[in-house]
C-alpha cells in the first residue's frame, strides 16, 4: 500500500512537472510574440513555430527519418533562432534586467542603457556649448510637472536630448523629465530655489535644478551654456564641474534605492 501512495504520489509530480513546462514554455513564446507583433520577426516567428509544430507531429506519427533529421537539426535550429531573433532576445534581457525582483537577488547595474544615452548627449552639449536641465524622476512622482510641459513619453536616446535642447527646437527651453527609461516630457517649466545662502553666480538653469530637488527626491542633470560645465543636483544641493565619466558613474549610484542627503 505504501508503495503504491509513492508511486501514485511521483506520478502526480511528474504530471503537475510536465504541466509547468508546457507553461513555462507558452509563457516564453507568448510574450516573444509581444515582442514582435506588428514586425516582420512575427511572420518568422509564425514559420518557426509552425515547423516546430510539425516535426513533433511527424515524431509522434512514428515518421522515423524526419525524426531523425529534426533531432540531427535541433542545434541548428538553436542557432537560426538566435541570429533571426537577437534583437528581440536583447530586449527581453534587457526587461529581465530591469525587472525589480531580479534585482532583489542578483547585484545588477542599474545603469541598463539609458545611462549611457543620457550621458553621452550630456557630453556631446556641453562640448557644444547648448545648455540642458535634465530632471530624473525617482520615488516621487513629478507627473504634476510634466503636465505643464509637451508631454513626449519617447524612449530615452542621446539623439533625441540633444535634439530638444538644440536651438531653434521649440521645446529647447525649459527642462526634460525621464522616468525610467522613457522621456515624458519636455519644455517642462521647474520652480526656482529660494534659498538666500545660494551662489549669485548660479543662473536660472540651475536655481530651477536646485529648486526641483527641494521639492522632490528627483536628480538633476544642469549643462551650462555659458560655461560648458556639467552640474548634478540631490535635495537641494549641487555638485559641479563634473565630467561625463563621474556624472555616470554617480547616476549609476543614485538611480538605485534612494539614500537621504542631508542639507548643510
Amino acid at each position: 500500500m505504501l508503495n503504491q501512495g509513492t508511486e501514485m504520489l511521483n506520478q502526480i509530480l511528474l504530471a503537475l512537472l510536465n504541466v509547468l513546462d508546457i507553461l513555462v514554455v507558452t509563457f516564453v513564446l507568448y510574450k516573444l510574440y509581444i515582442l514582435v507583433r506588428g514586425t516582420r520577426a512575427a511572420l518568422m516567428l509564425n514559420g518557426f513555430i509552425a515547423i516546430l509544430l510539425a516535426g513533433l507531429a511527424a515524431q509522434y506519427a512514428g515518421l522515423a527519418t524526419i525524426g531523425w533529421i529534426l533531432n540531427n537539426l535541433r542545434t541548428v535550429w538553436v542557432i537560426a533562432f538566435i541570429i533571426l531573433f537577437q534583437h528581440e532576445l536583447r530586449s527581453a534581457l534587457a526587461q529581465l534586467g530591469r525587472n525589480r525582483i531580479v534585482g532583489l537577488f542578483l547585484n545588477v547595474d542599474k545603469d541598463v542603457g539609458y545611462v549611457s544615452e543620457i550621458t553621452r548627449a550630456v557630453e556631446g552639449l556641453a562640448r557644444s556649448g547648448l545648455g540642458a536641465l535634465i530632471v530624473l524622476e525617482r520615488e516621487m512622482g513629478l507627473r504634476n510637472y510634466a503636465e505643464n510641459g509637451v508631454l513626449l513619453n519617447s524612449r530615452v536616446s542621446a539623439d533625441l536630448i540633444e535634439t530638444v535642447f538644440t536651438p531653434p527646437s521649440p521645446l529647447h527651453d525649459g527642462a526634460i523629465i525621464i522616468s525610467e527609461d522613457s522621456v515624458v516630457a519636455a519644455r517642462v517649466i521647474l520652480p526656482l530655489s529660494t534659498d538666500p545662502s545660494l551662489s549669485r553666480v548660479l543662473g536660472t538653469r540651475h536655481r530651477a535644478a536646485i529648486g526641483i530637488t527641494e521639492e522632490s527626491d528627483a536628480l538633476v542633470v544642469v549643462v551650462s551654456e555659458e560655461t560648458r560645465t556639467i552640474s548634478l543636483c540631490e535635495a537641494g544641493m549641487i555638485e559641479r564641474d563634473l565630467d561625463a565619466a563621474t556624472l555616470r558613474k554617480e547616476l549609476i549610484k543614485r538611480l538605485g534605492p534612494r539614500k537621504r542627503v542631508k542639507k548643510s
